[in-house]
């Protein structure tokens, strides 16, 4: 059974940093694109960054210059780190993870429980 968890959420001041990280386990799996996403309060989720298994990134505006995504392949794991941290970053970050099981070609899409980050001012 896969599963997908973050960690690495908690409460820092403005301008201050915060290392989220996400974790795939369970079988032989191929992992492609990861991916972080937040979901503020009373909005719908939304993108803050893309890596694929080549470590072609993509980011939100709003995380640009800001936020560094990478991964461990040997870990299966994804690190986001978040740098000069504002008040409007303050939400749950999801981890999503794309991947294929050994011998197979389907994709699936998973997502982590998600993690708070609350940035205070």
């Amino acid at each position: 059974q896969v599963q997908v968890v973050e960690s690495g959420g908690g409460v820092v001041q403005t301008g201050g940093s915060l290392r989220l990280s996400c974790a795939a386990s369970g079988g032989d799996l191929n992992i492609g694109i990861m991916g972080w996403y937040r979901q503020p309060p009373g909005k719908p989720r939304e993108l803050v960054a893309t890596i694929n298994s080549d470590g072609y990134t993509i980011y939100a505006d709003s995380a640009k210059g800001r936020f560094t995504i990478s991964r461990n392949d040997a870990k299966m794991t994804m690190y986001l780190q978040m740098d000069n941290l504002k008040p409007d970053d303050t939400s749950v970050y999801y981890c999503n993870v794309e991947l294929t099981f050994q011998g197979s070609s389907v994709q699936y899409s998973y997502w982590g429980q998600g993690t708070q980050v609350t940035v205070s001012s």
